[in-house]
């Protein structure tokens, strides 16, 4: 074999020899990469939701189930209903006494009607005329026919004693009989008395009103005004405002009483799936005691949990994809809304490729996508960025 084709043989061997070596180097280096990179880390939880725990503030007899578990609610769905019981008669006596308040608060708000304040003044008005008349006494023209009554009473008197006179005379020449005798002396008798009664009435004319009649009028009259006055200044303040408490009374006790009827009917508070409700119509329920479990539709969450060596790489409202053997092939968003700040041990129902011993952190993750296909209580996957 000649020179040349011993080295070309030499240096073919050499680039053979060069070339497993640069192979050699490139696989040892690709697992050494595989060994030592950071690989993504799948983490599992359970789907989860707000639980809302419903009941009713008056309790009582059930007269109606209408959600069933595992329903979907709207909210303002009823769930069941409770009997009324006396409720009903209670709220109607309660319109009834706010009726009533209301009537009397609008009456002593108003104050007195227009008729009663006129009628008041009148007796005012009256009393006073009365007063002005005893003050003023006797007219002139009264006193003077006092005395031409009294006049004429002398006269008539005067009359009587001539022919009393003139039968006296008679009698003595026995010419006038008793029966006559016993007229005169009645006649006369009679207008003395008239003269009597004539002479004591002009003297109370003259004399003018009494001074106890004058203080009557005066203190009759002071009533009237006073009543007059207290009609027209209306009533009292104090009165008003009590009217206008006992009616804010009335009103709050017809607006419990009506809270208290529409909690007869158990509402969903919002949209959400019937988790529990284990009632039957006859149940009786107690007050303020929950009686149904929903599920919140609005959020869904996963908990789950990360070792300590990837707490680092997460960070809230960091974006994270989950999986679910429900649906293969699919991925729903999701992002971090909570990440605890003190380390647990690893919950037994929680699978991940590093060691059950290490401590790890709760992690939240809140469902952006999914909700119309993920169910509380699936198993998934969350994929941890690298």
């Amino acid at each position: 074999m000649s020179a040349a084709l011993m080295l070309r043989r030499g240096a073919a061997g050499r680039g053979l020899v060069v070339v497993a070596v640069a192979v050699a180097a490139a696989v040892i280096a690709w697992l050494y990469w595989q060994q030592h990179r950071a690989r993504p880390l799948v983490v599992s939880g359970f789907v989860e939701a707000d639980q809302i725990r419903v009941g009713s503030r008056v309790g009582g007899r059930v007269s109606e189930v209408i959600a069933e578990e595992g329903r979907h609610v709207k909210s303002g769905e009823i769930l069941y209903r409770i009997d009324p019981f006396d409720l009903q008669e209670r709220l109607a006596e309660g319109k009834a006494e706010l009726a009533r308040a209301d009537a009397e608060y609008a009456r002593l708000k108003a104050g007195y009607r227009v008729e009663e304040i006129a009628e008041a003044r009148a007796k005012r008005d009256q009393a006073a005329a009365t007063l002005d008349k005893l003050k003023a006494g006797p007219r002139k023209q009264e006193i003077e026919k006092g005395r031409a009554a009294l006049a004429a009473r002398k006269a008539d008197q005067d009359l009587a004693e001539t022919e009393y006179g003139r039968v006296m005379r008679l009698k003595k020449e026995s010419t006038a009989a008793q029966i006559e005798v016993d007229r005169v002396e009645r006649a006369m008798k009679a207008t003395r008395a008239d003269v009597d009664a004539a002479e004591q009435d002009l003297k109370l004319l003259e004399e003018g009103t009494r001074k106890e009649y004058i203080a009557a009028a005066v203190w009759a009259l002071a009533q009237t005004a006073a009543a007059a006055a207290l009609l027209e200044a209306g009533y009292r303040a104090e009165d008003v405002a009590q009217a206008a408490a006992m009616e804010a009374a009335a009103k709050a006790k017809v607006a419990a009483l009506e809270v208290q009827v529409g909690e007869l009917d158990v509402r969903a508070p919002v949209d959400s799936v019937v988790e529990a409700i284990d009632l039957r119509p006859g149940d009786l329920v107690a007050a303020n005691a929950p009686s149904a479990s929903l599920l919140d539709e609005a959020r869904y969450w996963v908990r789950t949990y990360v070792p300590e060596s990837r707490l680092g790489r997460v960070r809230l409202d960091q974006v994270m994809m989950i999986t679910c053997d429900s649906f293969p092939g699919e991925q729903f968003k999701g992002h971090v809304t909570f990440v605890a700040s003190e380390a647990e041990f690893t919950p037994r129902n929680i699978q991940t490729p590093e060691e059950r011993s290490k401590q790890v952190f709760r992690l939240k993750v809140t469902l952006d996508e999914g909700r119309d296909k993920l169910r509380v209580g699936m198993p998934v996957d969350v994929h941890l960025p690298e």
